[in-house]
């Protein structure tokens, strides 16, 4: 499967924002939530932050006209 450069960029940038999440993690600094929040103790729970916050949890988006509008979903034409 081909690559844009956006999302090839993209993937590019993550695995930083994923190692410094995991770094933090392993130092004992990560915190759910905001910096008064409880530590992570989980690691499982440490890699679903990093994913989050890296934005590699969100769905891919469609390409432009692939999509189904919500008229659509729901039974109604356009027009």
């Amino acid at each position: 499967m081909a690559m844009s450069r956006a999302s090839m960029s993209q993937q590019i940038e993550k695995p930083g924002k994923v190692g410094k999440v995991m770094r933090e993690f392993k130092e004992g600094t990560l915190h759910s939530g905001s910096k008064k929040g409880p530590k992570v103790k989980s690691r499982k729970q440490a890699i679903a932050i990093a994913l989050s916050e890296a934005g590699m949890s969100k769905p891919k988006k469609m390409a432009m006209g692939g999509g189904i509008d919500g008229c659509a979903m729901r039974g109604r034409t356009r027009g």
